[in-house]
């Protein structure tokens, strides 16, 4: 009697890295700073919300808000978003003011981007406090109701003729400004996490 011959699947061996890719991993988010935010505000553009992920985790931010109620979250690349998406959290929201009220409980000061005579040139602001930062539709600019929430708004500075910038360019020179103010205020030299939350963030990142 012919026996059948059944192949064994091993299953895989989760959390096994190697020492070097553990001790990145760590170092990685030894610096990840967990009360800085941006806010994607219906941003509809598949390479700029995949540029701007890459940003937020070149600039260390550990996760990012997407309000989206008249566009949709669009599909991201799997070349060009996949390692920046995999280690950046994404919180979703539809409802404006229920998620301004979160970030009022928290602490957290919100600021949208805009160019009215209220609007205050980025380096203005005090990055090194808990914020979020909403970055807004290129073509509609940011929702009424959030509009009508946030009260503070900032600019970028530009010496061109153009005095506009891609979001995803934009994203990226928010971003290195708080990195710098944080970095200047030795915010970077001590884990924002802590050691039991940290130590269990080091086994997740292991075995994505």
């Amino acid at each position: 009697m012919r026996r059948r011959l059944v192949p064994v699947r091993t299953p895989p061996m989760r959390g096994f890295i190697t020492p070097e890719r553990a001790e990145r991993i760590k170092s990685v988010l030894a610096k990840r700073q967990r009360d800085f935010t941006l806010v994607m505000d219906n941003i509809w553009d598949p390479h700029n919300v995949s540029a701007i992920l890459r940003s937020c985790d070149a600039f260390g931010l550990f996760r990012v808000h997407l309000y989206y109620t008249t566009e949709k979250w669009p599909e991201l690349g799997k070349k060009s978003s996949a390692s920046a998406k995999k280690w950046v959290e994404r919180v979703g929201h539809d409802n404006g003011p229920d998620m301004l009220a979160q970030f009022a409980q928290a602490g957290v000061q919100v600021i949208r981007t805009g160019f009215s005579a209220a609007a205050r040139p980025l380096y203005d602001f005090d990055f090194t406090k808990p914020t979020a930062v909403i970055l807004s539709n290129e073509h509609r600019g940011a929702s009424k109701e959030l509009v009508e929430g946030v009260a503070s708004e900032l600019y970028i500075p530009m010496q061109g003729m153009v005095q506009s910038l891609n979001v995803s360019v934009a994203a990226a020179v928010i971003l290195y400004e708080a990195f710098s103010q944080r970095r200047r205020a030795g915010l970077l030299d001590s884990p924002a996490f802590p050691p039991e939350e940290l130590a269990a963030l080091e086994q997740e990142w292991a075995d994505r």
